[in-house]
């Protein structure tokens, strides 16, 4: 199944003198469950779903353990979870403190052969859903 995009007008948020430009942006046709996915890893392996779904359960309870212990997670191929600060800046070094820090994310990069398979994917353009206020504007028009 193709990856739907529209296309979205922006401007330069740099520059608000230059001129807009059309960009895709993904759509979600659904969503996949972990249950979808554990019954989709039973169907392709010898594995049961309730086994894969214990897995994949333990999985969700380390993964932010090892990643709050300043670990990188890496799963080969599939890529690798890390984590990124956001933070106010301070004048100076010595004024810094971990208040500073307004999040904590979590960031995914994708392995060799993941990325590579993305890239591959099929694109399909669809038609763009209006925005509120695209839709205000045309009511006004």
């Amino acid at each position: 199944m193709p990856i739907e995009y529209s296309l979205a007008e922006r401007g330069n948020p740099s520059d608000a003198n230059a001129p807009k430009k059309f960009y895709a942006t993904a759509k979600s046709t659904d969503e996949t469950t972990v249950r979808d996915l554990a019954k989709h890893i039973s169907g392709i392996s010898t594995v049961s779903t309730v086994d894969v779904m214990a897995v994949l359960e333990a999985f969700f309870q380390t993964e932010p353990e090892e990643l709050a212990d300043g670990h990188i997670v890496r799963f080969g191929d599939f890529g690798s979870f890390f984590t990124s600060l956001e933070s106010e800046g301070a004048a100076t070094e010595k004024e810094f403190n971990a208040a500073l820090v307004s999040n904590v994310k979590v960031k995914f990069r994708p392995g060799k052969l993941f990325a590579q398979a993305m890239q591959g994917a099929e694109l399909k353009r669809v038609a763009a859903i209006p925005t509120a206020a695209a839709r205000t504007q045309k009511k006004t028009s």
